[in-house]
């Protein structure tokens, strides 16, 4: 059956509109730009963090796709670990002069915990510093998480734009890894 998706897209003009969430009780927390592009590591994070929300268009790249893109000039992902677990990711692209959020989120396992709104602020923060952009910008859609428009908007994100597309049945989402929704 298909399915309407409303797409979103959201932009921050000034480095000053960032609101940022307070610091997360959670001490043993690190933010760490990821260095060495690796395409298995990459990959992981995209699975691990989008499998609940219909993350599909990079499923089917192969490893020299991925380490393609990730060795791009203006690619920058930012890990986010708890006690040396990884929990989420912020993944930047420099296009042109704007800065996109392509990929946000964590781990199922640390959502509820006040990291989101938190490794979202850090990581904008991060974006305005990425030669002078003119902008920050990200779209999200109704196949996201419920909570990542609220958390876009609260950062300070304003919508430009939204659209809305007729999609074929979309079915259950993929999970982090082949039948892990399947009970």
């Amino acid at each position: 059956m298909p399915t309407s998706v409303t797409i979103t897209y959201l932009q921050m003009r000034s480095p000053d509109e960032l609101r940022r969430a307070p610091e997360p009780a959670i001490a043993d927390r690190l933010l760490r730009r990821a260095e060495v592009p690796c395409p298995a590591f990459s990959r992981f994070l995209y699975t691990a963090v989008g499998g609940n929300w219909y993350w599909r268009d990079r499923l089917g790249w192969t490893a020299a796709q991925w380490r393609e893109y990730l060795e791009r000039p203006g690619i920058e992902t930012w890990l986010l670990s708890v006690r040396g677990t990884p929990a989420g990711y912020i993944e930047l692209d420099r296009q042109a002069q704007d800065v996109e959020i392509a990929y946000f989120g964590l781990i199922p396992e640390f959502i509820g915990q006040g990291l989101g709104g938190w490794l979202l602020g850090e990581g904008i923060a991060r974006a305005w510093q990425m030669d002078a952009p003119r902008r920050v910008w990200v779209h999200t859609c109704t196949l996201d998480g419920p909570a990542a428009l609220p958390n876009y908007q609260a950062r300070g994100m304003r919508i430009y734009r939204e659209e809305t597309r007729v999609v074929d049945d979309v079915g259950e989402p993929d999970g982090p890894w082949p039948g892990a929704n399947r009970g």
